[in-house]
């Protein structure tokens, strides 16, 4: 919902980049509280490693206010110049091996609306999905992501992975496959029933 003391909530994200670099810092801290929720969603379940997923924002974020007095309105979407930064730092780190702490260590927020055992289950759900997600080819990963977590659309994971809409197609397909039969056999112990 959008915040009707702020004018500039409901401008659309290139036009508060322009905004910025042409000095406006309200502008930005608009683009920013718009859109780093996303950019660490996205990372930390590429990494899978919340200090990690942390620093990837960050420099994700500094890049984007780099970019902004050179952007090119009409060229690309914010979102989907951001996602692409966002996974090519990630392939950065993995590629490098720069995660130190393990999955257990991130741990998730606590929902203050559900009890006990629903956080619990929920926490071992998100849990179960992250190893999963950890073990299938950095490509797929990157698709399913984007496509069912993010909710983009193909054309634009195409757009950000560089690749076509058929092999999008592909690697998302592979990819739940991959993470159906990786998680089948937990389905009881995670709450899912037929």
């Amino acid at each position: 919902m959008a915040d009707r003391s702020d004018p500039l909530s409901d401008a659309p994200n290139e036009a508060l980049l322009v905004l910025f670099a042409n000095g406006d810092r309200g502008a930005a801290e608009t683009l920013a509280l718009r859109l780093t929720p996303k950019v660490m969603g996205h990372a930390y379940r590429l990494l899978g490693h919340r200090a990690e997923a942390e620093d990837v924002t960050q420099e994700a974020m500094l890049r984007l206010w780099q970019q902004a007095p050179n952007w090119r309105q009409g060229e690309a979407q914010v979102t989907t110049w951001l996602y692409r930064v966002v996974a090519n730092l990630c392939t950065d780190r993995l590629r490098r091996g720069a995660r130190s702490a393990p999955l257990e260590a991130a741990g998730d927020p606590a929902d203050d609306r559900a009890g006990p055992a629903q956080n619990m289950q929920e926490a071992a759900r998100a849990q179960a999905l992250q190893v999963a997600l950890n073990a299938l080819p950095e490509r797929q990963r990157q698709a399913v992501v984007l496509r069912h977590i993010e909710e983009l659309g193909n054309p634009e994971i195409a757009e950000i992975m560089q690749i076509s809409i058929e092999a999008v197609e592909s690697l998302v397909a592979r990819g739940k496959r991959a993470l159906s039969a990786s998680l089948r056999d937990q389905s009881e112990e995670l709450g899912y029933s037929e």
